[in-house]
């Protein structure tokens, strides 16, 4: 499974930076402060979670006896990523107020991740 949360810990940092630099430029002189910050949430969240698929990658050539907790720890990295990161991108840029509902599913999943990295970590 390393290569492809290689792959995808690629695609989110390249995405992350975009989504910042996109923030900051273009955004800035288009949203409000409040929704400003929403959206460099949404980014910097993104960062972190492909900074730690990325480490979940490399951890399954160290920890080959934990791979299936690093699996779904990886997975729960991606999925939290798209629902947190995706729902509050959607919310800054006028999406329906409904999709706040779901972000913290996407922080459910970050939290996942995390616990299940742990646990691998110290089998």
């Amino acid at each position: 499974m390393q290569r492809p949360f290689l792959a995808i810990a690629a695609l989110l940092g390249l995405g992350a930076v975009a989504a910042g630099a996109f923030g900051a430029h273009a955004l800035e002189a288009r949203l409000t402060a409040e929704r400003l910050a929403v959206f460099e949430t949404a980014a910097r969240y993104q960062m972190y979670h492909a900074l730690a698929l990325l480490g979940v990658a490399l951890a399954t050539t160290a920890l080959p006896a934990s791979s299936r907790l690093l699996t779904a720890a990886g997975w729960a990295f991606v999925i939290g990523t798209v629902v947190f990161s995706g729902s509050l991108y959607l919310l800054a840029l006028g999406g329906p107020r409904w999709l706040g509902a779901i972000t913290p599913i996407g922080g459910l999943a970050f939290l996942t991740g995390w616990a299940l990295l742990g646990v691998a970590a110290l089998r």
